[in-house]
């Protein structure tokens, strides 16, 4: 069979349906808690920070699929949906008898995945009749696929972008401009939460957590108002597996299954979504394909942090989650891949991860952009720093099948385009980029600030008091 470049599905073949992959873990992560009470957060603790159906979808275990909106899949058919491309140049470029496969994301303006959950999170705040929201933004794709969702459905939207991003990316923030939205660089004077952490770390290049605590406080201060998340949360997770789906659907059109499938990970929206269907064939043993999350080594809150309870936030207002953390006080290098600065990983994911399901590694910066300018040289498409560390791992995993002769066959995530990165371009092709490895010192640090409180297993509670 001749497989072609770009392999596209019709527009009739988008998904119409989101896969929960908690519906199939054989069990479960330990439930949100209540920051007040440290008890398991319930549906009404939720209500007043997210929409509410969102709220609703974050705790379900249970339901397997749920109907994406029709309003959502009429918007999804403005970009999607997207290809899987043979990298067949880069294949010969390595000189690998692997087959090198990827999603690619990026072909919308936020340059990103990150319109997935965007257009599904605005529809439900529109359907419950907000009139504004609130959210963080790293490198900027999230805040820019969410002012897009919002000028879309005519909601006001208040972005928090990490000071060393929106420093590194000025033109993000007129692009998030030209679709309505405010943007403001955090930690700002804004809020209580960011005087304070700028009372603490004036110099601070900020942190996502910084900018979570900003948007909370912000949402549940304004009426009619909610916070929405573009990464972490299991409700992120749920509408990003449509990028798994439209994958897996994509490789059985051509007779293919993956031997390993790779992701970057931040928070893990998007490691999330693309392994969504794989990890149910992996937990239902239909198969053993292996499952790789890649991190990097300034900020390896999988390869090094601790599998505990920690805030979500800097400013310690979110519920506590039980993840592989590094601690919610830990402040990451200014580095170039800014939607990887997160101190924790999703729940599910730290989950799977615990419990055997799947691997991650930890690259550093220059060997990133190495793949990266390699990458772009054979497939003309410029990757976002956070998605070249999938690809630096793609390519040593394609190595390795040259030394062992081995033909696997691997599929990795793209999941947003670089131009707003030249900054990091620049530096590297200058050779003026250096590497970050935090010591144990510099972990120790945001470790002994995490919070006391041991893991409860039961999800039901006595009635608790509000988070808010």
């Amino acid at each position: 069979m001749s497989i072609p470049y770009r392999i596209y599905l019709d527009e009739e073949q988008i998904p119409k349906k989101y896969y929960n992959i908690r519906a199939d873990m054989p069990e479960q992560h330990d439930p949100l808690l209540n920051p007040t009470t440290d008890q398991p957060a319930t549906l009404e603790d939720l209500k007043p920070v997210f929409c509410d159906e969102l709220a609703k979808q974050e705790l379900d275990t249970t339901t397997r699929y749920f109907d994406i909106p029709k309003p959502v899949q009429e918007f999804y058919k403005m970009f999607r949906p997207s290809p899987l491309i043979r990298a067949y140049n880069l294949e010969k470029a390595l000189g690998t008898p692997a087959k090198i496969y990827y999603k690619f994301e990026g072909n919308n303006t936020s340059g990103s995945h990150k319109l997935n959950s965007a257009a599904a999170q605005v529809h439900y705040a529109k359907e419950q009749g907000l009139t504004s929201l609130t959210t963080e933004t790293g490198a900027g794709q999230w805040g820019t696929a969410l002012s897009m969702a919002c000028a879309f459905y005519n909601l006001d939207l208040t972005v928090y972008m990490v000071r060393g991003s929106a420093e590194q990316k000025p033109y993000r923030k007129s692009v998030i401009e030209t679709f309505g939205a405010d943007i403001i660089p955090s930690p700002s004077n804004t809020t209580a939460v960011g005087r304070s952490i700028l009372k603490e770390h004036p110099d601070t290049g900020g942190s996502l957590g910084c900018a979570i605590s900003e948007a909370v406080e912000t949402a549940v201060n304004t009426p009619n108002c909610r916070y929405v998340l573009g990464s972490v949360l299991n409700q992120v997770l749920l509408h990003q597996s449509i990028i798994g789906l439209e994958s897996k659907a994509a490789m059985d059109s051509i007779d293919e299954y993956p031997d390993v499938v790779i992701g970057c990970a931040g928070g893990g929206s998007n490691l999330g979504g693309l392994i969504a269907p794989y990890m149910q064939d992996k937990l239902k043993e239909r198969s053993d394909v292996r499952i790789v999350a890649v991190e990097p080594v300034s900020c390896p809150s999988l390869t090094r942090g601790r599998y505990v309870y920690d805030f979500c936030d800097t400013g310690k207002i979110t519920p506590l989650a039980r993840m592989y953390t590094l601690g919610s006080q830990f402040m990451p290098s200014a580095d170039h891949a800014g939607g990887l600065r997160y101190h924790g990983m999703s729940p599910i994911l730290s989950k799977l991860y615990h419990d055997g399901y799947m691997e991650a590694v930890s690259v550093q910066q220059t060997k990133v952009f190495e793949a990266a300018v390699l990458f772009a040289k054979h497939e003309t498409i410029l990757p976002a720093p956070e998605s070249a560390h999938a690809i630096r791992t793609a390519i040593d995993e394609a190595m390795e099948c040259k030394k062992t002769g081995e033909e696997k066959t691997i599929l990795f995530g793209l999941t947003g385009t670089g131009y707003f990165d030249m900054q990091a371009y620049s530096s590297y092709l200058a050779g003026k980029m250096t590497d970050y490895i935090p010591s144990d010192s510099d972990l120790e640090a945001g470790f002994n600030q995490l919070p006391n409180v041991e893991s409860i297993k039961s999800s039901s509670s006595t009635s608790v008091h509000s988070m808010t």
